[in-house]
């Protein structure tokens, strides 16, 4: 997986986290730098934790499913984009809440990173350097999640279905160029 490759996917796989991060800092009086950090480190943890732990589960199966591992890539990055595009259609009004005690945010971040979780499975069947895969992702977690809740407090609720369209549509197209690549149909430099 390229650099551009990882980079599209951390993005579409933040757009929860970022949509989430985007209500905190609407519903917050002030916006601090520690209260970005918490939200940020919240979500850009878990979006680290959660493909590395879906790795592991996928590498148990991995001699069972080679065959077609590019359909349940395909099909695993399908679904997530398409629920994130349905939920971004649906244009349903998110409660606005500021906490930021551990209860909440520790349902808020795995809720946002189920999705990488499966992600992580795809990864067991890609060439993926792990530990960058991770990193990366968690970091740009973080940056868009502490910029959401800045973002959140300026703007309100504007952009999260944008957010939320853009993600769905970069998972769904990642997918398919998986798909395509493995079925020879598809050669791009990155």
């Amino acid at each position: 997986m390229s650099i551009a490759e990882l980079f599209l996917l951390a993005v579409g796989l933040s757009m929860d986290a970022f949509a989430v991060s985007v209500c905190k800092g609407l519903a917050m009086q002030k916006v601090t730098v520690k209260n970005t950090c918490i939200v940020g480190g919240w979500f850009g943890g878990f979006q680290a934790l959660m493909p590395a732990i879906g790795y592991f589960l996928g590498a148990m199966f991995q001699s069972y499913i080679t065959s077609f591992d590019h359909w349940v890539a395909f099909l695993l990055l399908g679904i997530i984009g398409a629920g994130m595009i349905r939920e971004a259609m649906a244009g349903e009004e998110e409660k606005a809440d500021a906490a930021l005690d551990v209860k909440t945010m520790l349902v808020l971040a795995i809720a946002t990173s189920i999705d990488a979780l499966a992600v992580g499975i795809t990864f067991a069947f890609l060439e993926v350097n792990l530990l960058f895969a991770v990193v990366f992702i968690g970091a740009t977690t973080f940056v868009l999640s502490a910029a959401g809740v800045k973002i959140g407090s300026v703007f309100g609720t504007k952009y999260k279905a944008k957010a939320e369209l853009a993600g769905g549509i970069i998972l769904i197209l990642l997918g398919t160029k998986i798909l395509l690549e493995h079925l020879g149909l598809l050669t791009l430099p990155f």
